[in-house]
């Protein structure tokens, strides 16, 4: 197998011109490619500027998790310290999780920061919606966000080999003259996401949550988002 580490984003479309497969961090495909054979050309964005940078509003695609710092919002640090172990997030990489994975660990984390997904194809890159992106398994080279007023995560405990365990996060971003909450739930395999306003009273954002699809989850998950948003409720209010 050649593995191409393009310098630019040129040199990348020149690549998957050429049938080049994205590896990214490789924890997850190298199984496959095991059992199943390799590719005859793969290709890393580890050495591209732009999958690599970490700042206020951005995170490349080919950032290794263990490298996600204060430099981000609370709940992707906090999302991206949750996932595996340590060897894992020394290896695993942004667009890896998002895109590779079906777990998608980061995936309720940069819906509630209402992130993009900046995607590279042959001839451009653009900017799209992340949900679209993932299920149709675009190419990533970083993600884009407004910088939330305040933010939360919750990970559930979870067996070894056992179903994904529950993902609650939560977002504050100023809207308007006023305060919108996003709200995203990993429930098994499945990703809920929906917003409602938020003023200074939690139960009114909370009764309009209860009238989307969280209104269905199970009491464990629902007393979570309870107590998330109530306290975001209170650390914006505090601000």
């Amino acid at each position: 197998m050649l593995l191409h580490l393009p310098t630019s984003v040129t040199e990348a479309q020149e690549c998957m011109a050429h049938g080049a497969v994205p590896v990214g961090g490789a924890t997850l495909i190298w199984a496959a490619w095991q059992r199943d054979g390799f590719p005859e050309q793969a290709m890393s964005l580890r050495n591209l500027p732009e999958a690599n940078a970490i700042g206020p509003g951005s995170l490349g695609a080919a950032v290794v998790l263990n490298r996600i710092d204060d430099r981000v919002p609370e709940v992707l640090r906090r999302a991206a310290a949750g996932v595996g172990t340590g060897a894992v997030r020394r290896t695993a990489t942004v667009g890896g999780n998002l895109v590779g994975s079906t777990l998608r660990c980061l995936l309720p984390a940069a819906l509630v920061l209402d992130a993009r997904a900046v995607t590279l194809e042959t001839d451009r890159t653009y900017e799209t919606d992340l949900a679209e992106a993932v299920a149709k398994q675009h190419l990533l080279l970083g993600l884009r966000w407004r910088e939330p007023l305040a933010s939360a995560y919750h990970k559930a405990a979870g067996d070894a080999g056992g179903p994904p365990p529950l993902v609650v996060a939560t977002a504050v971003h100023a809207e308007d003259g006023g305060r919108r909450l996003r709200v995203a739930v990993r429930d098994g395999y499945e990703v809920l996401s929906d917003s409602t306003p938020l003023d200074t009273d939690a139960e009114q954002a909370l009764h309009a949550l209860e009238r989307t699809e969280f209104g269905s989850l199970d009491p464990a998950a629902r007393d979570v988002i309870r107590r998330q948003v109530t306290a975001l409720a209170g650390r914006v209010s505090d601000s």
